[in-house]
This record gives structure tokens, C-alpha cells and sequence, in this order.
């Protein structure tokens, strides 16, 4: 069964078209206006083995965080269809993953409730149009819509571009491994039955 979602969603912020294959290779379209969030979506997909397709039209005039906050909604949204009642898949993961002098952790638990732990103190900062405090929106957002725990540390890192670049790789890599599917499971990875 194919574990795939697409989503449109339309705001008076945001037009967003978003699809999404959890069982992908890492293909990847990302066209939202913002560039470094496009970059930082390519490694979700790259590193998630997930096959995504993303068009936003923001209100940029205003700035980038509908459409950062609104995507993360979508994303959330498609993987948690995508994953269905959840039969079969492994539902923790976890990642640490080094950048340069950076060190990122992020650990996923799949269980139908929505929480998001950042102990990440992400210095300040403009990378193109995107400010950095909004990669904590987006995964706020994923973690909300997508009914997920997401926890996030950085344990060191200077330069904010590989920070934020260390957390979604780790996230997405916590992710690719909590949505997969354990061949020796039969059933949903819950004593009460259902996530």
C-alpha cells in the first residue's frame, strides 16, 4: 500500500501544494519563495529518503513566517496521513548528526500526541530571507499537525546556517527512521492498540 499524501491548503497568507511519498528516494521540488528554508527542505527530503514536492505563495511583503509556519503545517499534516493507522512501522527514531563544529540530536516518537522540546539556542540571525528563530515555527508546526513528539538538541555549534542545517538533517533522519516499516512487526507499536 502506497503510504503517500498531498495536501492543498489555501489562507489568505498562504497557497500552499504539498505531496509527499514517506517510501521515496529523496527526489525533491521545493519553490517557496524563501531560499534557505528550499535548502533546508531539499535536506528533509535528501535525508528522510522521502520523495517531496512543495509550491508556496506567501505574503512574503511581509515576511517569511506564514509561509515557513504554513508548510510545516502541511508537511505535519501529509505524514501524518501518509503513515495511516501506523501499522507496521517502527515509530521511534533518532539521529545526531555532526556539521563542521556543529552537533545536533533530534529523537521522534510517532505516538499520536503532539509535543516539541528545543533546547537549541539558535543565535539570532538572517540567512537570505529567512530568519533563524523560524526553523523552530516549522517544527513546532510539523510536530502539532503531524501529532508527533519531536525533540531537538544542539550540544555545540557557532555558525547558524550549520546549525539549522545539522537540525533538520538529524530531524529528518529521526524521521526516515521512526516511519519505516519493521518487517517484524505486525500490528500498531502500542499495548493499547492505537497511536
Amino acid at each position: 500500500m502506497a503510504r503517500t499524501a498531498t495536501i492543498r491548503r489555501e489562507t489568505a497568507e498562504t497557497k500552499i501544494d504539498l505531496a509527499l511519498d514517506l517510501d521515496g528516494t529523496g527526489r525533491h521540488d521545493a519553490a517557496t519563495g524563501v531560499g534557505f528554508f528550499d535548502h533546508m527542505l531539499t535536506h528533509l527530503a535528501k535525508h528522510g529518503l522521502f520523495d517531496l514536492n512543495v509550491k508556496c505563495e506567501g505574503d512574503l511583503h511581509v515576511d517569511a513566517h506564514h509561509t515557513v509556519e504554513d508548510v510545516g503545517i502541511c508537511f505535519g499534516k501529509c505524514l501524518a496521513q501518509g503513515l495511516g493507522d501506523k501499522t507496521g512501522i517502527r515509530r521511534y527514531g533518532s539521529a545526531t548528526v555532526p556539521m563542521d563544529e556543529t552537533l545536533v540530536t533530534a529523537a521522534v516518537d510517532l505516538s499520536g500526541r503532539p509535543f516539541l522540546v528545543w533546547t537549541a539556542d539558535v543565535p539570532n540571525e538572517m540567512l537570505g530571507t529567512f530568519r533563524s528563530s523560524l526553523a523552530e515555527e516549522f517544527w513546532r508546526a510539523a510536530s502539532s499537525a503531524g501529532a508527533f513528539n519531536l525533540h531537538v538538541v544542539l550540544h555545540h555549534g557557532k555558525n547558524t546556517h550549520h546549525i539549522i542545517e545539522a537540525i533538520f538533517k538529524a530531524a529528518a533522519r529521526a524521521l526516515r527512521a521512526a516511519t519505516e516499516l519493521d518487517p517484524r512487526r505486525t500490528g500498531v507499536p502500542s499495548t493499547n492498540g492505537v497511536l
